[in-house]
């Protein structure tokens, strides 16, 4: 972790507060003095600021349904940021958290809040093959040949690859569940405008193991189970 981060997780500083302080020479880490905000430290590292040793406050890990019109991003752009649904009264120091893996304004559903920089790492790396559960409303009937074409991968315009395989099932002449396990961009969509159909709504159910079990703007801390279902490797599609 870097030590501005360290030292904004231990304390009550503000950001710029952090970067004086550090830069001034007042953190020591193992008895040395450092001056640089990207340092790397560690939990059991001996950090000490005024004499005191810092200790993080503990991880956050969250769950919320992202309503329509909103974004996975710290701060307001074209449309809110999804994070301004977390009540300051609830959720302190609401600045520190972030969203594993994004979603489009337009896309709704599950997606996973924290602070913790490597728990998030296991949830969106390529390499770890998470698979995320997708209800998907499409413009044109669903061929069910086409299972077997996502189930061999599909070859995206622009990309020189085909897609991981991915599983569809059907669940009405229009809409299906369909799971995947990278996060390309706008990677659902392109799928289905590579065969030939269109994707009219797109509302995301399921992470890993977590399913989606909260009301529209609504959110919940993740149980010990959940939190700890992200720290495997690999997954199972």
């Amino acid at each position: 972790m870097r030590l501005d981060k360290f030292v904004s997780k231990s304390s009550q500083l503000n950001k710029q507060q952090v970067i004086d302080v550090i830069e001034n020479g007042e953190i020591s880490v193992n008895g040395e003095s450092i001056k640089q905000v990207s340092y790397q430290v560690h939990e059991s590292n001996t950090i000490l600021f005024d004499n005191k040793r810092l200790v993080t406050r503990p991880f956050r890990y969250l769950l919320m349904n992202k309503p329509p019109a909103t974004i996975c991003s710290n701060i307001d752009e074209v449309y809110p940021s999804a994070l301004r649904l977390l009540c300051q009264q609830q959720v302190e120091n609401r600045d520190e958290l972030h969203i594993a893996g994004r979603l489009d304004a337009d896309t709704t559903g599950l997606i996973l809040i924290t602070d913790d920089g490597r728990w998030t790492f296991n949830i969106t790396s390529p390499a770890n093959l998470c698979p995320k559960v997708y209800r998907v409303s499409l413009s044109k009937p669903f061929k069910s040949e086409l299972i077997n074409v996502f189930s061999e991968g599909i070859q995206l315009q622009g990309e020189h690859k085909l897609t991981q395989p991915a599983r569809v099932q059907p669940i009405t002449e229009k809409q299906v569940l369909l799971t995947i396990t990278e996060g390309k961009f706008h990677q659902v969509k392109r799928m289905f405008a590579a065969v030939g159909n269109r994707v009219i709504g797109l509302h995301r159910e399921q992470i890993g193991q977590v399913k989606l079990d909260v009301a529209v703007g609504e959110w919940r801390y993740l149980t010990p189970l959940e939190i700890a279902s992200f720290n495997k490797k690999a997954h199972n599609l």
